[in-house]
């Protein structure tokens, strides 16, 4: 089976529309009336959630007049985030259909489908011309993609001169491999991480300017703390990463954590630039 394969295989779990179209009903939300903000605690698939979302558009500071991509959206909160806080027009790509599916609905319910296009292609083969965007993102993408040099190097290609990509993933920590199953992967073959060096390394060598390369860990673990308080007070959310990582989520979510933890991985965030 092929990367792009084992990818689809891992993130396509079937239904998900009726899923995240359920969660919203549970959670009571008004299906005529939806906002980014109201599924913010489910689309943002990626540590730190939607906080760390908004930070990084900060970094990026989009405009009306901006053009992003997303690379690798998943069910579009991020791409969302930009459009309605920011009237960011955002081309958002996914390797999963049905992630791209789910997307392209709610884009429509939340009347965003003007400033947010969703295409389902591949990371490592972005179907743009050169310096198309004025600025790039992907959140927790890369951990699923063994060629990493491509993966700049197709980021670097697309953004225009001066623009900044944004990219936070997961940097291979001292403490050992993840405890296995994490969002990612279920097992350590379909996991692919750098040491930091090697990842600023790989970056450089796509042409980029890392402008800063943030070790995240501090800021996640606080996260962390705050999320198992409120889970405690209030009992499990309606609205949350689960709904999209299947049966298995609390385990995966619980085992992500515990990496960290234990410096098996580092978050990290890197800004860089096109010179």
């Amino acid at each position: 089976m092929s990367t792009e394969a084992k990818i689809i295989n891992h993130w396509g779990k079937g239904g998900l529309v009726d899923a995240v179209l359920a969660a919203r009903e549970a959670a009571g939300l008004d299906p005529d009336n939806l906002t980014p903000d109201d599924l913010a605690p489910l689309d943002h698939l990626h540590g730190r959630g939607v906080e760390a979302t908004a930070e990084l558009m900060e970094i990026l500071s989009p405009g009306p007049d901006t053009h992003l991509i997303d690379i690798g959206s998943g069910i579009g909160g991020p791409s969302r985030l930009a459009a309605h806080t920011y009237g960011a027009r955002v081309t958002g790509i996914d390797l999963t259909g049905e992630f791209c599916d789910v997307a392209d609905m709610l884009n429509r319910r939340m009347g965003l489908s003007d400033r947010v296009t969703i295409r389902q292609a591949s990371a490592l083969d972005l179907p743009f011309e050169d310096e198309s965007f004025d600025g790039a993102y992907s959140q927790n993408v890369s951990m699923n993609i063994a060629d990493k040099e491509t993966f700049y190097a197709e980021a670097f290609r697309v953004v225009r001169p001066g623009g900044l990509f944004v990219a936070a993933e997961y940097a291979e920590g001292p403490g050992g491999a993840p405890v296995f199953p994490v969002p990612w992967a279920l097992e350590p073959e379909n996991s692919h991480l750098l040491k930091p060096d090697d990842l600023r390394r790989t970056v450089e060598a796509a042409g980029f300017e890392i402008v800063d390369f943030i070790d995240q860990t501090e800021a996640l673990l606080e996260f962390y703390q705050r999320a198992r308080e409120k889970l405690a007070a209030e009992g499990p959310p309606v609205l949350s990463p689960r709904v999209l990582l299947g049966e298995d989520g609390a385990e995966r979510l619980r085992n992500s954590a515990l990496s960290t933890e234990q410096k098996r991985t580092i978050p990290v965030q890197l800004v860089c630039r096109r010179g």
